[in-house]
C-alpha cells in the first residue's frame, strides 16, 4: 500500500520547479516538471502513486483535465472522515494541511513532512519550496483515506504568526487596524471597498491582488509577510 511517507518524497523530488497560480496538470503525466499550483502539485502525486483521484473538483474527471483544488481537499476529507488537527498533520508524513478559500480567495495547501516542515508549491516567487508549518495560519489537515500513514497518533503544537493575520471570517474581522489597512491598500493602487474597518470579500481581494504582483501565496490573508511587503512598497511610492 501507498504510504504518505512515498508521498512525501514524490513530492519532494520537484523542489525548485516552476509555480502559476490556477495552472492545470495533468494527473496521468508521469514526466510532468512543472508549472504547479499548490493543489495541483498534490493531486498529482496522489494520481501517480494510486492511480485515484482526489482533492479535484471531480474526482470522476479524465486524470488529465481533472482541477485539483484547497478547497476540494477540504471537501473529500468530510465524507470519509480524514480530517484531522493541525497538530496531528504536523507528524504525520505524507498529510495535507491546508488553508480554506473563501467565495473571493484562494487558500493555499501543503503536504507535511511529519516534522512540521512541508514541502508546497508556494508562489511565483518561490516557486516548489521546503517549507514549514510554523509561523503561519492553517485550518485543517486532511488524508487519502487510501493511502497510510504510518506515524498519525501524535501532535505538535504549531507556534503561530509572529503578528495578528487578518483574514475573512463568519463574523468579520473588524477595527482600526484593518481601517488603516484598507487606507494602506488604497494607497498602493490596490481597491479595498470601502473604508469600513471591515475585513471582508472585497479587501481580500484587494489583499490577494497586492500578493500576486510581489509572488506571494495568493490567499487573501494579511499575515506577517504581505504586511512587511506592503509597507516597503508604500515606501518607495
Amino acid at each position: 500500500m501507498t504510504t504518505g511517507q512515498q508521498l512525501f518524497d514524490l513530492a519532494n523530488k520537484h523542489v525548485g520547479e516552476k509555480y502559476v497560480l490556477g495552472v492545470l496538470v495533468p494527473k496521468n503525466n508521469p514526466n510532468w516538471k512543472g508549472p504547479w499550483d499548490c493543489a495541483e502539485l498534490l493531486s498529482w502525486a496522489v494520481f501517480q502513486l494510486t492511480q485515484g483521484l482526489f482533492g479535484c473538483t471531480n474526482d470522476s474527471n479524465d486524470p488529465r483535465t481533472a482541477d485539483a483544488y484547497s478547497g476540494a481537499w477540504g471537501d473529500d476529507g468530510d465524507p470519509y472522515k480524514t480530517k484531522i488537527p493541525v497538530g496531528e498533520a504536523a507528524v504525520t508524513p505524507g498529510a495535507a494541511v491546508l488553508r480554506y478559500p473563501t467565495a473571493s480567495t484562494y487558500g493555499h495547501i501543503v503536504i507535511s513532512d511529519g516534522k512540521a516542515g512541508t514541502i508546497e508549491a508556494n508562489s511565483t516567487r518561490y516557486g516548489v519550496i521546503n517549507g514549514s508549518l510554523h509561523g503561519r495560519r492553517w485550518d485543517a489537515g486532511v488524508l487519502v483515506p487510501w493511502i497510510e500513514y504510518g506515524h498519525f497518533g501524535g501532535s505538535i503544537s504549531i507556534a503561530p504568526p509572529s503578528l495578528p493575520v487578518y483574514f475573512v471570517t463568519t463574523p468579520r474581522l473588524k477595527g482600526p487596524a484593518v481601517e488603516q489597512l484598507q487606507k494602506n491598500l488604497s494607497k498602493a493602487g490596490f481597491d479595498p471597498g470601502p473604508v469600513d474597518s471591515v475585513y471582508g470579500d472585497m479587501t481580500a481581494a484587494a489583499v490577494s491582488a497586492f500578493q500576486i504582483t510581489q509572488g506571494l501565496v495568493p490567499d487573501g490573508e494579511y499575515g506577517p509577510l504581505t504586511d512587511k511587503k506592503l509597507t516597503a512598497f508604500l515606501k518607495k511610492k
